[in-house]
């Protein structure tokens, strides 16, 4: 049965999002959130020009199952039509395209992906556009993602834009493409949820249940978006304060069931204990090689989940 992902969207509820981060929002990261209160995962950003061009890119990058929805596949494109082609590819297995408009990264704005495209918004409009009109789903979603401007008005007409052009939803981190560490500007968001119609997710600095809760009271969103603050407590918006022994314990599990790259499966917990173990702990951990190893370690250190000595 197809799933209308905008159903979710009920007044009152805040929707909790798994954020499209290059390398971690993968299919057992995914699979991890999921099991504690994530609503809609984004898988990481994926170039659509090269997904279209290589079908070792498409196995590469995309990879899903059936328990992995709601899902929504975030792709870079500098071409409306390139974006429709990859979107009529993933349909099928998703619930939504999500246009990548706030990647500050060099090399992404060099192309012409990420935030250099909140200042071409007929392209975003184009794009967006294109998309809902080639896509035969009639439940499927169509969003995009951005940094603001410094003024304002453009990024208020860039939504706006988005929004005549059939965009689902509107997901607003709230720093500029100039901005690293800044505080987010609750204000900036509040001001583009007031100005549209559609739903509007709120992304930036979002570590624990307690920001998601202020995001919303501050802002007004539908939804929040959480990207470093799952990486360290994958648990966060089931309310755990610090990653609970049962959630490394499930991390192993779904990692060695999928056969997840060692490096990516020690990643993963070295960013989920970074809180919970002391400096020479950490030390010890980060210089393990090998699945075994890793599970030795945990063993020895923490224990079962029944001995759980870890912050819930």
């Amino acid at each position: 049965m197809e799933t209308n992902i905008m159903d979710m969207f009920e007044e009152g509820k805040v929707l909790k999002i798994c954020a499209p981060m290059v390398r971690y929002s993968k299919l057992p990261f995914r699979c991890l959130v999921r099991r504690y209160d994530c609503d809609i995962c984004f898988t990481p950003m994926i170039v659509a020009a090269d997904f279209m061009r290589s079908n070792k890119a498409r196995d590469s990058e995309f990879t899903t199952n059936d328990s992995d929805r709601p899902l929504i596949v975030q792709f870079a494109s500098s071409d409306a039509q390139t974006l429709a082609d990859a979107a009529c590819v993933v349909a099928p297995f998703s619930d939504g395209v999500d246009l990548n408009c706030g990647c500050p990264q060099r090399w992404a704005m060099a192309e012409g992906y990420g935030a250099c495209l909140i200042n071409k918004p007929d392209l975003v409009r184009d794009m967006v556009r294109l998309v809902r009109n080639q896509v035969a789903k009639p439940n499927y979603s169509t969003s995009i993602k951005i940094r603001i401007h410094k003024d304002l008005r453009r990024t208020v007409d860039l939504c706006q834009q988005a929004e005549a052009a059939g965009a689902s939803w509107i997901t607003v981190h709230g720093r500029t493409a100039d901005e690293r560490h800044q505080p987010v500007n609750y204000n900036a968001i509040q001001t583009i949820k007031d100005s549209v119609s559609v739903p509007v997710i709120a992304n930036g600095d979002v570590r624990n249940l307690r920001d998601v809760e202020a995001m919303h009271r501050l802002t007004g969103v539908d939804g929040v978006m959480a990207a470093r603050g799952l990486l360290a407590n994958p648990a966060m918006f089931a309310g755990y304060e610090c990653t609970p022994l049962q959630c490394v314990w499930d991390w192993v599990d779904i990692a060695t069931e999928q056969g997840t790259p060692f490096t990516c499966f020690h990643h993963h917990l070295m960013y989920m204990l970074e809180r919970v173990s002391s400096q020479p702990e950490r030390k010890v951990f980060n210089s393990l090689y090998g699945t075994a190893a890793v599970i030795d370690y945990l063993h020895e250190t923490y224990g079962p989940v029944q001995d759980c000595g870890m912050s819930t």
